[in-house]
Order: structure tokens, then sequence, then C-alpha cells
């Protein structure tokens, strides 16, 4: 199969290359002997990849802190069933479906991928793959920082930083829709995105006062550094600062701070799909590739807004 695997640390998205690597043993996953229970192979139509990937320890060393190279990175993934291991239940070979791969193991990159079945949800027939893995780690990222971390409630104030952004887009439609007052933050030439995805206010980082927005029950953090410690004096008292940006450098007065990793979970993957089918939930893709132009398409020499999602079957 055609795969895109990476071997050097310090090259980054540079240093990706397109190989052939071996299918999946689909026959040894069926039996009893090979078999690594819960496990089904996907067949890739669509990829996505996030751009900090490669600074993640799990993309060159297993759970046992061992060599991995070269690993096939992407995490994010929307195919057909083709084969299950030996005792998986809940999944069926020629299902659609989506989800995220185990962070330790080949990703999705590739013309096949092998997933944990638990970490994988259907997907409706009239949403298509590039949907499917554009909102896959971009919406449960969104979901898990608003209700699961942050626990929103109707009538709550949320300031979502980089509301135009992939995840910033999603929680901004989710608090909207859960009833929530949003101000998104961003680049000037933003706004209207951002107000476009449900944003009642927008912050300009770069020409506005963070500091004007006065007090809100959850900021939502994707930046980290300044704009992180700066959020921090923001949040109300019992309020609630949830960042994806590594462990906060400052935390809030009579608040909480919590950062986390996002996790796959069914139940939550079909709630997303349910509103993307109903046409609550719009993604935020910013170009579509094919598998052998993906190398370029993660090395671009101009800012690309939106999630990169990768064909890799029509």
């Amino acid at each position: 199969m055609k795969a895109i695997v990476v071997t050097d640390r310090a090259a980054g998205t540079a240093g990706m290359r397109l190989v052939e690597r071996p299918d999946p043993d689909t026959a040894g996953l069926a039996s009893l002997e090979g078999a690594n229970y819960g496990d089904v192979v996907v067949e890739v139509h669509a990829s996505g990849f996030t751009g900090d990937e490669l600074e993640w320890p799990s993309t060159w060393i297993d759970r046992l802190g061992r060599d991995r190279t070269p690993s096939i990175p992407g995490h994010e993934v929307a195919g057909v069933v083709t084969a299950l291991s030996y005792g998986t239940a809940g999944l069926s070979v020629g299902q659609r479906v989506f989800g995220l791969t185990d962070w330790t193991r080949d990703g999705t990159l590739a013309e096949f991928v092998v997933v944990e079945a638990r970490n994988l949800a259907p997907l409706p027939g009239d949403v298509d793959f590039t949907v499917g893995a554009g909102v896959a780690m971009t919406g449960l990222t969104a979901w898990q920082a608003l209700f699961e971390h942050g626990h929103l409630g109707v009538g709550q104030s949320v300031l979502v930083h980089g509301a135009a952004g992939a995840v910033g887009s999603m929680a901004t439609q989710l608090a909207r829709e859960a009833g929530a007052y949003v101000i998104g933050t961003g680049r000037a030439a933003h706004r209207q995105l951002a107000l476009d995805f449900g944003a009642q206010e927008f912050v300009d980082l770069e020409n506005d006062a963070l500091e004007d927005v006065g007090g809100v029950d959850l900021v939502f953090d994707v930046f980290g550094g300044a704009i992180g410690k700066r959020s921090a004096g923001l949040v109300r008292a019992e309020g609630m600062l949830v960042t994806v940006a590594g462990p906060p450098e400052a935390r809030p007065a009579n608040g909480r701070a919590i950062d986390f990793v996002v996790v796959s979970d069914r139940a939550q993957l079909s709630e997303i799909a349910r509103r993307v089918k109903n046409g609550q939930l719009r993604t935020n893709i910013g170009q579509v590739a094919t598998l052998d132009d993906a190398v370029a398409a993660f090395n671009p020499t101009e800012r690309i807004n939106g999630k990169t999602i990768i064909r890799v079957r029509r």
C-alpha cells in the first residue's frame, strides 16, 4: 500500500515521504492465533493530519519507549471496514466509519489502517468521507473541551480562541447550539468567518485589548503562551480555563484550569455525525489533496485557514 512516513523528527513535515508499505495482515488478524482483539482494518478514503503531530513523542516511540520509525502519521480517518479481528463486535465488514486511531500506532496517511473498533463510529451514507475525516479530531476536541471538561451550560459565556480555525469553528458552533454566548478571537482577517460560524463578538488579538472582554464562564484556549496567561484573568469565579496547548502557565484566581488530550469516543462521534448530517455543524476544510500530493499539501507556500484533508480514494 502507499503511505506517508516520517523518520527524522528535526525535519518536520519537510521530511515526509511517500513510500510503499505492506498491507495489513487481514488473514492473521482474523485468526484466533494472530488476533489483536478489538482491531479492524479500515480502507482509508480520507485522512486528516494535525500540524503538531510531529512534536508528539508518540509519533516516534511506542508505549515502551522504543523507536518505531519509519512511522505513518495522521490519526483522523474516514473509510470502510474491510476486515475484523477475531472476536470483534459492534462493526461489520463494508461499513462506513470515521474516528481516531491510537497515537502510538501507525496512522491514517495510508491506503489502509488498523484501528481499535471502539475508536470508530458509523458514518452516515450521505456524509462525504472528507467531511468525516474533517470533523473527527476537531469535533471531538471541541466537544470534550466544552462539555466534558468545561461543563458549559445554557446562558453561560465562553471565549473561544481561534474561532475561525479548524477546532475553534467547531467549538463556536457547538457552544451556540448549547445556548451559550460566544466570543471568538483570532486575526482581523478572520473576523467575518468567526461570526459566520456563530460567534456573537470577535476580538482581534493583534489590535484589540483582550482584557476588554471582561469576565467569562469558560475559556477554550488553543494557543497557550501569552494568550493563555492573559486568558486566565478573564475567568469568573467558579469558571474554567480549558486548554489543549499543554499545562496552563497561569490559572484563574477563583476558578479552575485543565489541559487535556482528546480521546476517541463512539457516542460523541455519533452525536457529531448526526449534527453534520442534519446541517447543524459545518466543517472547516481549507484544502483537499490526494495522497500523492500530501507532502506538498503539508508544506504549503502560503497560509491555509481550515483543515487540510487527504483524499486517499475517490
